[in-house]
């Protein structure tokens, strides 16, 4: 059995501050590349780990954390440990726009003047919104169309709830392949769509790993939801990422949450089979229901834990991953019915359907 058939967890200590759900320690990962984590608050994600490269221009971030003082204080710190300052930082790499991955990136750059470097596709994403209340107002309409009642959508926005606004232009627009630290650091972007549009893994090809941010986590699956205004396949994009990358032979993985691992090819494909099961009960809950919405649909499958004890952000995300998959089966001729347009009225929210001979055709096509 080789490395790649079974994943190992290199990073114990951080898996046991999982376990303990306490922030984990500062380690050096490799000679001059440091795994820094940052508190997460009230996220069962509980901490962000961005990444500290020692560059001969200086210290090089990956990832930032969330814009709170709490997770500051913590990168603050944290970067103090590896035996630089914030005021060093020469350059921020983010994964992908979230906010627990740009958040603090503003504050960085006027600390330090670092340039901030993401992937084009994120920067389109995020003019998609003039400002996150827009955001919002558009998922309350996307939400109807899936079929959530009001008063449930009306406590996941509850008013004044707004939280602060921490996107910024980026100074440097990458793409795939790209070197963003030149020709003298061995780093290279990796373009993996899927969680969100321009998702970068950055490969560092000196020390063979490969820093996943939300693309690989060692345990949970990464959210795969459409934006409330594009009906993209956001699963079969991130179905295609994830085959892109499976047979990298890479040392070990880094990743964004939860702690490090060696086996990437054995996650990518827990991971595809994941989805491939999940396509199935999607698919036999529809064929079981008359013309359900996504919210029903997400009502009748499994998840870690029971739909009646899920709520707020975790209802959301679940019914934005069952419309992924949703999508998905429509893209491949399987299912009908997804709502469409501006407005979430009267014929405007979802009534999944099989398409022609869709149950005969199911397990052919999922198997």
């Amino acid at each position: 059995m080789t490395v790649d058939d079974k994943i190992i967890v290199t990073g114990q200590v951080q898996q046991q501050a999982w376990r303990d759900r306490v922030l984990p320690p500062v380690e050096q990962v490799r000679p001059g590349l440091w795994s820094v984590p940052t508190p997460f608050p009230q996220s069962p994600l509980r901490y962000v780990l961005a990444y500290l490269l020692e560059t001969p221009r200086g210290p090089v971030l990956v990832d930032t954390g969330w814009p709170s003082e709490d997770a500051w204080d913590g990168l603050v710190a944290g970067v103090r440990a590896t035996g630089h300052e914030i005021g060093d930082v020469s350059a921020v790499l983010i994964t992908h726009g979230h906010a627990d991955h740009f958040g603090l990136a503003r504050r960085i750059r006027r600390e330090s003047g670092a340039p901030v470097m993401i992937h084009e596709l994120e920067v389109a994403a995020s003019h998609q919104f003039a400002s996150i209340a827009e955001f919002r107002a558009a998922d309350r309409i996307w939400l109807r169309r899936r079929g959530m009642p009001a008063a449930e959508i009306g406590a996941l926005f509850p008013d004044g709830d707004e939280p602060p606004e921490w996107r910024d232009p980026p100074d440097v627009l990458l793409q795939d392949g790209d070197r963003p630290l030149g020709d003298a650091v061995a780093v290279r972007a990796l373009w993996t769509p899927g969680h969100t549009p321009g998702h970068l893994c950055f490969v560092h090809e000196e020390y063979n790993v490969l820093l996943t941010g939300d693309h690989v986590l060692p345990r949970i699956s990464p959210n795969i939801s459409p934006s409330p205004r594009v009906r993209a396949d956001t699963l079969g994009e991130y179905l295609g990422s994830l085959a892109a990358i499976e047979d990298m032979p890479v040392d070990e993985v880094l990743p964004a949450h939860e702690y490090r691992f060696r086996g990437l090819g054995a996650r990518v494909r827990q991971l595809q089979e994941h989805h491939r099961a999940r396509l199935r009960e999607v698919v036999e809950a529809v064929i079981e229901l008359d013309g359900p919405t996504t919210m029903a649909v997400a009502e009748r499958l499994t998840w870690s834990r029971p739909w009646s004890e899920s709520q707020g952000i975790v209802r959301r995300s679940a019914v934005g991953e069952t419309y992924a998959h949703l999508l998905h089966l429509e893209r491949r001729g399987l299912l009908t019915g997804g709502a469409s347009g501006e407005e979430a009225g009267p014929g405007q929210v979802d009534a999944w359907r099989p398409a022609a001979e869709a149950g005969v055709l199911v397990d052919a096509l999922l198997r």
